[in-house]
C-alpha cells in the first residue's frame, strides 16, 4: 500500500500482473533484412539527434512493420526515454500535443510541404485496477481529470496515460505485436519482445494481451484492427481468431468515446489507400452499422456506382502518392443527399438559394457539428456550388471559374459525375481542354460554344399538330377529296375544290379547277 502510494508520487505506477511483458530478442540487420535506404531521413536526424543527448531513441510501430515487409513506410513514429519536455528542448520547432497521451511534434519544412515526426516517451504499462477513476466521461470530467496522470473511467477506458516507465513495459502496452517492436538505424538492431517479427512471417494480426480487455481500454482499437486487416489483407495477413472475436461486442464502447476522435479514425479507415477492403473487413466482422454514424453511410452507399468509384479513385491516388482530400470523398459520399434536397427546394425556390439551403440541411442532418463548419465543410460546400456553374459556358463565367482555388476539386468531381453518367462526357472533355489551353485556345473554344448554340436555336422547330373536330356545315372548302377505289366508286362522286383567282382589278372570282 505504501509502496503504491510511493509510486503515484514518483509518477510511477505498479506492473500489471495480468499481462506479460514479453521477452526481450535483439534481431540484427543480417536476420531482419530492414533497407535502412527506406528510413525517412527526417525520422533518422530525431533519432539520431536524441541518441547524441544521451537518450534511447528508436523508430517504432507500423513503419517498422512495414520495412520487415518490405514495404516502403508512409509515416515514421519515434519512441524514447525523453520526457516530452526534454524531446521539445532538443529541437527547434517541437510543439507537445494532446492530453489523453502526451507527445511531440518534431516539425520540418512549412506550408503544405512541411512533414511530421511524432514523438513519444515510453510508457508504463498500468493495471486499471491501480488508476484514479471517475465517473463521467472525457467530456463531462474535465476538470477531475486536469492533474492525473493514469485515469480511467467505469468502463475501464484509459482516459489519462501520461506515466512513464520502461522500454519492455511501453511494448506491453501497445496494441498488436506486429506494431510493437523497435528499430535502432544506428545499430541495425530490431528490438522484439512479444513475437513481432514470427507473427509477420505467419502473418498475423495479434492483439497483445488480452483482446477483450485491451478494446476495454481504448474502444478505439476496434477500428484499428479493421484497418491494419484491410491493409495487410493484400498481403495474406489475417486476423487472429481471438482477436476477432471480441470486436462486435466491444463497438458498443465506442459510444463513449469523442465525435471528433471517431470522425478522425474514419478517415483513416477511408484515406489510407484500403477503403473498399475497409468496408469489406467491417461487413465481415459485422461492423456495418453502428460505429459512426457518416460511417454507416459510407458503408450502406458503398456499392452505388457513384460512391464505388469515387472510393477506387481514392485508393489509386494514395497507391500513386497522390494527395488525397477527406472533403472530396465526403461531398461524393453525400451527393446524393443534396442533389434530392436540392430538386426539392427547387420547386419553390430560385435554383442558387435552392443549392445553399440543400447544403445546409445535408451538414445539419449528416455531419454535424464535428466538421461540418470548419474547413472540410467549406471546401465540400465549394465543390457542390460548382457544379451549376459547369453548365454555363458563355461570358466570363468559364474565366473565373477556372481560376477558383478549389477548381480542381470541382472539375474532378464532375468528371466523376460523367463516368457514371449522370452529366454528359463531352462536358467532362470540354472543361478538361479550356483548363489547359492557352487564352487564345480559350476564346476559340467559346466561340464553339456559341456557334452551337446558335445553330441549336436555328434548327426547326417539328411540332405535333393536333386537329380540330370537324364542325357541322363544314365549309366544302377545305373538304378532303375521297381517295379513289372501289368503295370510292360506289359512292357519289365527290365535288372538285374551287380555287379562287384574282382578277387584275383585286376582285376575286371563283373558277372551276381544270379537268
Amino acid at each position: 500500500m505504501i509502496k503504491q502510494f510511493i509510486n503515484k508520487l514518483m509518477g510511477k505506477a505498479p506492473v500489471s500482473s495480468k499481462t506479460s511483458l514479453g521477452k526481450r530478442h535483439v534481431v540484427p540487420a543480417k536476420v531482419h533484412g530492414i533497407n535502412v535506404d527506406w528510413v525517412d531521413e527526417r525520422a533518422l536526424n530525431v533519432v539520431r539527434t536524441l541518441q547524441d543527448r544521451g537518450f534511447e531513441a528508436y523508430i517504432v510501430g507500423g513503419a517498422v512493420r512495414d520495412l520487415l515487409l518490405g514495404l516502403k513506410p508512409k509515416d515514421f513514429d519515434v519512441a524514447t526515454n525523453a520526457t516530452p519536455e526534454q524531446v521539445k528542448a532538443a529541437f527547434r520547432r517541437a510543439f507537445i500535443i494532446g492530453r489523453r497521451f502526451r507527445i511531440v511534434h518534431v516539425v520540418y519544412g512549412r506550408g503544405r510541404e512541411h512533414e511530421v515526426i511524432e514523438v513519444s516517451t515510453f510508457r508504463a504499462h498500468l493495471d486499471n485496477a491501480d488508476a484514479e477513476q471517475v465517473k463521467g466521461n472525457e467530456r463531462s470530467s474535465k476538470q477531475e481529470l486536469a492533474n492525473m496522470k493514469h485515469a480511467v473511467d467505469a468502463s475501464g477506458r484509459v482516459l489519462r496515460d501520461n506515466v512513464w516507465g520502461p522500454q519492455d513495459q511501453d511494448a506491453a502496452r501497445r496494441d498488436f505485436t506486429i506494431n510493437a517492436m523497435y528499430y535502432d538505424p544506428e545499430t541495425g538492431n530490431v528490438i522484439d519482445y512479444h513475437g513481432g517479427i514470427a507473427d509477420a512471417k505467419k502473418k498475423v494480426i495479434r492483439m497483445i494481451g488480452d483482446p477483450a480487455l485491451r478494446y476495454r481500454e481504448d474502444p478505439v482499437r476496434v477500428i484499428r484492427a479493421v484497418r491494419f486487416a484491410a491493409k495487410l489483407a493484400g498481403l495474406g495477413f489475417k486476423m487472429e481468431a481471438k482477436t476477432a472475436a471480441p470486436l462486435k461486442r466491444a463497438a458498443k464502447l465506442l459510444a463513449d468515446v469523442p465525435q471528433s476522435r471517431l470522425f478522425d479514425e474514419m478517415l483513416k479507415l477511408l484515406q489510407t489507400g484500403h477503403a473498399l477492403a475497409s468496408i469489406e473487413q467491417l461487413k465481415q466482422h459485422g461492423l456495418a452499422k453502428g460505429i459512426y454514424p457518416l460511417l454507416d453511410i459510407v458503408v450502406e452507399r458503398a456499392n452505388e456506382q457513384f460512391v464505388t468509384t469515387a472510393l477506387n479513385d481514392t485508393d489509386r491516388r494514395v497507391g500513386e502518392g497522390k494527395p488525397v482530400a477527406p472533403s472530396f470523398l465526403l461531398a461524393c459520399v453525400l451527393w446524393s443527399d443534396v442533389r434530392e434536397t436540392w430538386a426539392h427546394r427547387s420547386v419553390k425556390q430560385p435554383s442558387f438559394p435552392a443549392l445553399q439551403d440543400a447544403i445546409d440541411e445535408v451538414f445539419d442532418s449528416r455531419i454535424g457539428d464535428v466538421s461540418g463548419r470548419g474547413k472540410l465543410g467549406a471546401d465540400m460546400r465549394e465543390i457542390w456550388m460548382m457544379q451549376p456553374r459547369f453548365e454555363k459556358r458563355t461570358g466570363s463565367g468559364p474565366w473565373t471559374l477556372v481560376d477558383q482555388a478549389r477548381f480542381r476539386a470541382g472539375f474532378d468531381f464532375m468528371r466523376l459525375r460523367a463516368d457514371v453518367g449522370e452529366v454528359d462526357e463531352a462536358l467532362s472533355d470540354w472543361w478538361q481542354e479550356f483548363s489547359i489551353a492557352s487564352d487564345s485556345e480559350r476564346e476559340d473554344l467559346l466561340q464553339q460554344v456559341r456557334q452551337e448554340q446558335q445553330k441549336a436555336q436555328r434548327a426547326p422547330r417539328v411540332h405535333s399538330v393536333r386537329r380540330a373536330p370537324k364542325p357541322e356545315g363544314e365549309d366544302p372548302r377545305f373538304r378532303e377529296v375521297e381517295p379513289e377505289g372501289e368503295e370510292g366508286a360506289a359512292a357519289s362522286p365527290a365535288k372538285k375544290r374551287r380555287r379562287r383567282r384574282r382578277k387584275p382589278g383585286g376582285e376575286v372570282d371563283s373558277a372551276p379547277a381544270a379537268e
